[in-house]
């Protein structure tokens, strides 16, 4: 009995060597050809090479972690932010329609003000207060303008094995320093790269690969671990799983000082609130999301080696 040959797809990864990037030459790797590329080989800002590299390899998906996430650079720098989260996001979605492709990209709670009370709708009325919250709104519309075939995951609090990041920053001043002052009044939710990358790939191979494409629930939906926290109560867990790891520390986690973000000023604004509902995410496309502990636990346990 022959069996027919099946067609194995091909995704364009940017930013290959990102936090998100790096997970998701992971995750996608069962489903079929992954190129990622890295600046070098595929620089968000010319647009030029961006269209030629996409027609070069016409994957059947694009996906789109690489972006300028300089967010205090970023003041100074708006051209830059604009050209590689703005322009580049609509380019790849216009290339992405040409090919019948599919267009995964990711946003951020930097597009909210961070004034409600609650957890932010999909549907709540976006006021980013930086550059970098300016551009990476300016990509969304430019995927909504293009008509393809999208996803948008908005997230938060991104943190992976692979690249620096808040938890890698408390683990070395933890070791360190005598004491820590942490901003206490700032909400989200620690989402972990590994996290964002398999639940872009469970997406993808369900309902995508193995779904009804003219039926894709194209849009933007929010995606962060479940719970929240606060940056304080973030690096407090860090320390406590690290102690109870068998890691020395200078500094006794439950000893941390709580600071209001007025204490530590920075170039640009940052969300108090950076919760995100992830309920239209979970009830379209079944998804279930761990709450941020066990991701934080996990990651971890990967920069430990343990």
């Amino acid at each position: 009995m022959q069996h027919k040959a099946l067609s194995i797809p091909t995704f364009l990864v940017t930013g290959g060597n990102g936090q998100v990037g790096f997970e998701l030459r992971r995750s996608l790797a069962p489903l079929g050809n992954v190129i990622a590329l890295d600046r070098a080989a595929c620089d968000l800002s010319r647009t030029d090479e961006l269209r030629r590299v996409v027609r070069q390899h016409r994957p059947d998906v694009i996906v789109n972690p690489a972006a300028y996430t300089a967010v205090d650079k970023a003041e100074t720098d708006a051209q830059t932010a604009f050209a590689v989260n703005g322009a580049a996001a609509g380019v790849l979605a216009e290339e992405a329609k040409a090919l019948g492709s599919l267009l995964v990209h990711y946003s951020t709670d930097y597009v909210f003000d961070g004034s409600k009370d609650g957890a932010y709708v999909e549907t709540d009325a976006v006021n980013p207060q930086s550059v970098y919250g300016k551009s990476k709104l300016a990509g969304e519309q430019a995927i909504a303008a293009s008509g393809a075939q999208a996803l948008v995951l908005r997230t938060c609090w991104v943190a992976g094995a692979h690249g620096g990041n808040f938890a890698k920053t408390m683990l070395k001043l933890g070791r360190e320093r005598d004491s820590l002052r942490v901003i206490a009044d700032q909400f989200g939710a620690p989402t972990t790269a590994a996290l964002i990358a398999d639940v872009t790939a469970q997406i993808v191979a369900r309902h995508w690969l193995h779904g009804q494409r003219e039926a894709f629930p194209s849009g933007v939906y929010h995606l962060a671990a479940a719970g929240e926290t606060t940056w304080h109560g973030y690096a407090t867990e860090v320390l406590r799983h690290a102690a109870a790891r068998g890691v020395e520390l200078k500094v006794d986690p439950a000893r941390i000082e709580a600071i209001p973000a007025t204490a530590y000023p920075l170039p640009a604004p940052r969300p108090a609130n950076s919760r995100l509902d992830t309920g239209k995410l979970r009830g379209t496309f079944g998804i279930h999301l761990p709450d941020w502990r066990q991701g934080v636990h996990y990651l971890l346990d990967q920069i430990l080696c343990i």
